[in-house]
């Protein structure tokens, strides 16, 4: 059977992994133009990625008000596959309306460009098409960074008291800047909080960041963390500033609080008895562990196989090479080839070995009543059969006796019941393949096979030799049925039970059952 696993595997690409990376973009823009005469724009930029040719939006910013000069502390998570070409369009949007809507926004611009240009360069500066399609004066910078190694979230929560007043007629309305001091000395902003209004003793929301963006993983990494006073007109007061790491950070694990002076260099300078402008105040921190597949593989978890068989007689005959599901004697066919290969990844995290294996669009003996959802060892149960070489369920001899019915139902994969998995945590995966070219039909919401679905019963013989063997014991039994008298001579002569004829095999296979 290794030839098999090996046409399967070439068939359905498993050796050839992609080469997939995920980066981060961050995004800035420089020298946007006023629109309106009495205010400044508020710059939004909206993420785009072409697939099949339609552009479809991925993700976008916030919206920083009164803004020409906006850096924009959203981040951007994509997945780069080398061997693609993934084009971008990076829009410009000001937001009129409160709630962000596009539909009010005047749009100001573009830029279109593929993922492999910025990844290349690392940081990509383009000027923006205005929308007459000439070029404008406002310039998008867009930085890549691979994201590797840790992949954990932390959740943090600042607050701040006693901060300087930067407002004549009312109190500040202080925002926190964190930026990571990269290894070249410039400063990259990860997160920027929302605006406490008139508060000097701010207490802001609860966010995250991944460990990676934050520190790129090293914990001794300085953190330049920045307090200011919010002004409608764009232009913010300057409250101060302190450094910190997550080393130092991570002493807020234990529900103890971390503080640290803010400090105005001018003021230090100037006062003579100038202590600080504030205190920052970190509340909590904590580490979110995001958890790989390979996690959940070694901590037990288990995933179960499940088969679907389509029985219904719209398939074709299997013994006419036309047919998807022809039975050819030395090679198995499509569905073979994906049960195969499924079958025998799966079977490795499956400690019983045992598949459960169910059949839709069959007459069930004895009655032959048509059933789309039943067992195919007959009992529901305990649906499982034993595995087979390379993954396979081993389909038992109770299934020749099912007959195809010529019409399929509308949802034969819905079975609502499940099947126990033991006492370990278990996923599912249920196969149930379309056809080799990929075509599926939908009909009330859910996925439904191509108009040739099924699979060939899976302990079909690919040999000659065993098939002639089956036709000859099939001619014998027929031969029986019209003479009792050979059948009990035969049987005596044996010394064993008259061999009991299965007829409904052969039709099963020549009405092309799955």
């Amino acid at each position: 059977m290794s030839d098999i696993y090996e046409s399967a595997a070439n068939s359905l690409g498993l050796f050839s992994s992609p080469c997939l990376t995920k980066v981060e973009l961050r995004l800035t823009c420089k020298g946007i133009s006023d629109r309106d005469a009495l205010s400044k724009p508020d710059p939004c930029v909206v993420l785009n990625m072409q697939s099949h040719g339609q552009w479809m939006e991925v993700d976008r910013t916030e919206t920083i008000r009164s803004c020409v000069n906006p850096t924009y502390s959203k981040v951007f998570t994509l997945d780069f596959y080398f061997e693609e070409v993934q084009r971008l369009r990076f829009e410009l949007f000001d937001i009129n309306s409160s709630h962000n809507g596009l539909k009010e926004a005047d749009f100001l611009g573009s830029v279109e460009c593929t993922l492999g240009q910025i990844i290349s360069q690392r940081k990509l500066s383009k000027a923006l098409l205005r929308p007459g399609g000439t070029v404008g004066k406002a310039i998008i910078t867009i930085t890549a960074e691979e994201l590797t190694g840790n992949d954990d979230y932390i959740e943090l929560s600042f607050s701040a008291r006693k901060l300087d007043d930067k407002d004549f007629f009312s109190k500040s309305d202080p925002f926190l800047e964190i930026y990571r001091v990269n290894d070249d000395a410039t400063m990259q902003l990860v997160y920027r909080t929302e605006t406490v209004m008139n508060n000097l003793n701010p207490v802001w929301k609860t966010f995250k960041v991944s460990l990676n963006s934050l520190c790129s993983g090293d914990h001794d990494r300085k953190l330049q963390c920045t307090v200011w006073d919010w002004d409608s007109n764009g232009k913010h007061d300057y409250i101060g500033e302190f450094e910190a790491s997550f080393k130092e950070m991570k002493g807020a694990i234990d529900g103890r609080q971390v503080q640290w002076p803010c400090i105005n260099p001018k003021y230090r300078v100037k006062k003579k008895n100038y202590r600080n402008s504030g205190i920052v105040i970190l509340n909590q921190c904590k580490v979110i562990k995001m958890h790989s597949f390979l996690d959940y593989i070694m901590g037990g978890c288990q995933i179960q196989f499940t088969v679907a068989i389509d029985f219904t007689a719209s398939n074709g005959d299997p013994r006419n090479s036309c047919s998807l599901h022809y039975i050819h004697p030395y090679q198995p066919n499509e569905y073979l080839k994906a049960l195969v290969a499924v079958g025998e990844i799966c079977q490795d995290y499956d400690s019983d070995k045992m598949f459960p294996a169910f059949g839709f669009g069959a007459r069930i003996p004895p009655d032959f009543q048509v059933s789309h959802d039943f067992a195919v060892n007959f009992n529901e149960d305990n649906p499982e059969c034993a595995g087979g070489g390379g993954g396979l369920p081993g389909l038992p001899p109770q299934a020749a006796a099912l007959r195809p019915h010529q019409h399929r139902p509308h949802h034969p994969e819905g079975r609502q019941d499940g099947v126990s998995g033991g006492p370990h945590q278990r996923g599912h995966a249920i196969l149930h393949p379309a056809d080799p070219d990929g075509r599926r039909h939908h009909r009330h919401g859910r996925h439904q096979g191509g108009h040739r679905p099924g699979l060939p019963p899976p302990h079909v013989h690919h040999h000659r030799r065993g098939r002639e063997r089956r036709l000859q014991r099939h001619a014998d039994a027929g031969r029986r049925r019209r003479d009792p008298a050979l059948s009990q001579r035969g049987a005596g002569a044996a010394g064993h039970r008259p061999v009991r004829p299965v007829p409904q095999l052969q039709t099963c296979l020549s009405s092309g059952s799955g």
